[in-house]
């Protein structure tokens, strides 16, 4: 919660700066790594004064930190798209980011591998596309894929992606936290969003009040106003939005579960991310190999919805598929050493898994007509974590534009 001693100090040193003498400039709903990003990004304008309201203890508890932790190289999303665009961008900007201060990743690349013409007809796509973008990607001969890797099996082709890379979520988290408060932002942690209020359809501000997920009565509610309101709210993005707009423009949320899988054998262990091309009709990345910095291997995720974006509970019902769908890029692995391991939750704005084409899900970052002030993020999933800093940029023009 943001307590009242919090609350006076920010009147006290932000009330000169807003502009209709409201507690914040700023108000970003949602600390996920997104949400972070965005608050440090606004804090950091001359006179600003940014509180994140977060309704957990601390950053990241979802979607942020319950991720394969990959930095994508951008192949995947289909020209004139938020996804590519931002990815794109996002990636150049968190790699330095992470060398500038020495957040742990490894730029470790990864491939794409394909066991029959229908499969290298995805590659040679993922190719074009990639060339066409300024995205990096060459072939590797099947002499040099077996050396390489020698457990990775590919009989039709591999395509390496050498700009993927992988980061320890929990410490760029870390860092932007750090940097956000450092420039005199406000975490408000504990708080859970129970109404907003658009005063003069926003262009008086802001009226946000929260409670205590331990307590809904009235001495632990706190009431702030800001100039402005982001909603980055993750998984609860759309029930944020559901409560701004009018009925007509409400969404249904939609939560896409995915179950990783643990390794606990020390072969065969690839030196790169493997990925299955992407089966043409199915949408999806099937069941990827990816490891943490430490080296150790997982796989997934799998896809099942869920109604709940609370359940966590790992379900054992694919288990024996992805298995399968591991040992056809993999055929030395062994069976028994994996197992289940933790579930990813992402928020989406429909039931498509399509990478492009009529049912491709974008990105929706947008200023909400009718709403002075307001920027909405819904469906940001993957590559949310990859294009952070892409999208506070974003964000940012959006208000300020």
């Amino acid at each position: 919660m943001l307590s009242p001693r919090a609350l006076a100090r920010s009147r006290r040193l932000f009330s000169t700066t807003a502009r209709r003498d409201a507690d914040f400039t700023h108000a970003v709903i949602g600390g996920g790594v997104v949400g972070l990003a965005i608050a440090r990004q606004l804090q950091a304008r001359d006179g600003a004064s940014t509180v994140l309201i977060e309704k957990h203890g601390s950053v990241g508890t979802e979607t942020s930190s319950r991720n394969s932790e990959v930095i994508h190289a951008g192949l995947y999303y289909g020209p004139d798209t938020l996804k590519t665009e931002l990815c794109l961008k996002g990636k150049k900007m968190l790699y330095s980011l992470c060398q500038q201060h020495d957040i742990p990743h490894r730029n470790c690349g990864k491939w794409i591998v394909a066991q029959n013409s229908e499969q290298m007809d995805a590659l040679n796509n993922l190719h074009s596309f990639g060339s066409s973008m300024g995205v990096p990607t060459h072939f590797i001969s099947k002499d040099e894929a077996a050396r390489r890797e020698p457990d990775v099996r590919a009989e039709a082709g591999v395509l390496e992606s050498p700009t993927t890379g992988i980061i320890d979520s929990h410490g760029l988290m870390q860092y932007l936290q750090g940097s956000f408060e450092d420039l005199g932002g406000i975490c408000a942690f504990h708080s859970i969003v129970s109404s907003i209020t658009p005063l003069s359809s926003g262009s008086s501000g802001w009226e946000i009040t929260t409670t205590s997920p331990s307590s809904s009565t009235s001495s632990e509610r706190t009431t702030i106003t800001a100039d402005t309101l982001i909603n980055s709210a993750g998984l609860a993005a759309i029930p944020i939005s559901n409560m701004i707009l009018p009925k007509e423009r409400h969404k249904k949320p939609y939560y896409a579960k995915g179950s990783y899988f643990s390794y606990s054998s020390s072969r065969p262990k690839p030196s790169t991310l493997v990925y299955p091309a992407p089966i043409p009709g199915h949408g999806g990345l099937g069941t990827h190999l990816t490891f943490d910095l430490s080296g150790r291997v997982r796989f997934g995720p799998d896809l099942e919805w869920t109604d709940d974006p609370n359940d966590y509970t790992p379900n054992s019902s694919n288990l024996s598929l992805a298995i399968d769908d591991i040992q056809s890029y993999l055929p030395g692995i062994d069976r028994d050493a994996i197992d289940l391991d933790y579930v990813g939750i992402r928020p989406k704005l429909g039931k498509s898994s399509a990478l492009v084409g009529k049912q491709f899900l974008d990105f929706w970052i947008r200023r909400e007509e009718g709403f002075e002030g307001f920027v909405n993020l819904l469906g940001i999933e993957s590559p949310g974590l990859t294009s952070c800093l892409a999208i506070a940029e974003r964000v940012e023009g959006l208000l300020y534009r």
